[in-house]
């Protein structure tokens, strides 16, 4: 018995000791995807508060060299980003309010077995996720309907997103059907029912489809190459791909600006700056919703 208990016992520590190593691994392996995934972030942010000068000779790595604001005085001097900027949060607020109106309109009935033919639906959603008509089709499209050099081109085409009415319809369908019989029994109509019970109960799939939109509109530049010709329709994205890939910023962002920085690295640091300045109204959203989000994922996923 003595020797048993001892087995046990040295089985337990052996374990024990297995389980901590394994631990060990799995954080130093994490700690190395932070560093991987936060340096390039530090570098970016450091070097928009840095000097012209510093950034072009690479002494800029994790901390400001030679602190300043000349980038963003720029980025902020220049009329056409500030357009683009405001561009940018007209389509992410009224594209995201649209999505989410329409993703939530067909999601929830798709999700009711009352509903008639809902699978027949739902097949011809889905296949339109993996067969599309193709570039010039859309444009076409597009065009047909007036919406070409309109803000409504950056809006209206892709009003709905089929991943997203997935997700929202599994999430509805998690949702209980004895609510639905009680309030059916008090007499409650589907759309108070719709209204004051299950949008209440949805908040965590609504900020899932509102930061997947949201995200989507302000990262969208593709719709605006296609679509869009009047410089003051042209989302920040536009500007800043023209800065970062085609380098071919405008002189007016010179202006207040002495030309002799612009030689030593404004370029290279109005980059930076750009990063910083496209990146921050995501970052500064992200922790607000952060909650709901990994929570409606997990159950608009799992469930249904």
């Amino acid at each position: 018995m003595v020797g048993g208990a001892k087995s046990v016992q040295s089985t337990k520590i052996r374990e024990a000791v297995a389980d901590r190593l394994f631990l060990g691994i799995v954080y130093l392996f994490l700690s190395l995807v932070l560093i991987v995934i936060l340096f390039p972030l530090l570098h970016v942010l450091s070097a928009s508060f840095s000097s012209p000068a510093a950034v072009t000779s690479g002494k800029v790595w994790l901390w400001p060299v030679n602190f300043s604001l000349v980038g963003y005085k720029a980025v902020f001097q220049n009329s056409d980003i500030l357009i683009g900027f405001g561009n940018s949060l007209f389509y992410s607020i009224v594209g995201t309010l649209i999505n989410v109106s329409f993703t939530v309109m067909l999601a929830y009935p798709l999700a009711r077995k009352t509903f008639y033919g809902r699978g027949l639906i739902m097949v011809v959603i889905v296949f339109t996720m993996f067969f599309d008509g193709g570039l010039i089709p859309n444009y076409l499209l597009v065009k047909s309907l007036g919406m070409v050099n309109t803000r409504w081109a950056m809006i209206i085409p892709g009003a709905l997103a089929v991943f997203q009415v997935i997700i929202a319809r599994t999430f509805f369908q998690s949702l209980p059907d004895e609510l639905a019989e009680a309030a059916e029994m008090d007499g409650c109509s589907d759309m108070r029912f719709f209204l004051q019970v299950v949008l209440p109960l949805s908040k965590p799939i609504l900020a899932v489809l509102f930061l997947m939109y949201a995200i989507g509109h302000w990262n969208a530049y593709f719709n605006a190459l296609i679509y869009l010709k009047d410089n003051s329709m042209f989302p920040l994205q536009i500007f800043l791909r023209n800065i970062l890939i085609l380098n071919s910023e405008n002189s007016d962002m010179m202006t207040n600006v002495n030309s002799l920085l612009v030689q030593q690295g404004l370029k290279d640091l109005l980059k930076y700056s750009l990063i910083v300045v496209s990146s921050a109204p995501v970052l500064i959203i992200y922790p607000f919703v952060q909650k709901h989000f990994v929570k409606g994922v997990m159950i608009g996923s799992l469930k249904g």
